[in-house]
């Protein structure tokens, strides 16, 4: 038992991990081959990054959580504590509200994956086979 427990990363381990993009099992595989697309598993402990079919629908709403507080924050600073005039506070946001979750895509993803990893810790012991969906044949 003390051994299974050592090999569990902690969860701030985890979310550090996914800070950097990192496999959330061995902290040394990267997530992402490109800037959209991902691995399909952990290329050093073959970690099965592809869980589900709409696993990452919950990054989407982290990612659109994070830029609406963050845009609906700083016109609420911008136009009532700077007294800038809202004409000139929605280009930017506009550009912000565009490019933000852009950038922040692959971490919003990553720190998804971390938190279920956090949550539910036996999904870091699994075996590629035992993560993999089932097969049908039609």
């Amino acid at each position: 038992m003390k051994e299974s427990a050592r090999s569990r990363p902690t969860g701030t381990t985890i979310t550090v991990r996914a800070l950097k993009l990192r496999c959330p099992r061995c902290g040394e595989g990267p997530i992402f081959r490109g800037f959209f697309r991902m691995h399909d598993q952990c290329e050093r402990c073959h970690f099965n990054f592809q869980r589900e079919p709409g696993y990452y629908l919950g990054a989407i709403y982290m990612n659109y959580g994070m830029t609406s507080l963050i845009s609906t924050a700083s016109y609420l600073i911008g136009r009532f504590y700077f007294q800038i005039p809202a004409q000139q506070l929605v280009i930017p946001l506009v550009l912000f509200c565009v490019g933000f979750p852009l950038v922040m895509f692959r971490h919003s993803r990553a720190l998804w994956l971390a938190l279920d990893c956090r949550v539910d810790q036996s999904v870091l012991e699994e075996t590629p086979e035992a993560a993999s969906p089932p097969t049908t044949l039609n």
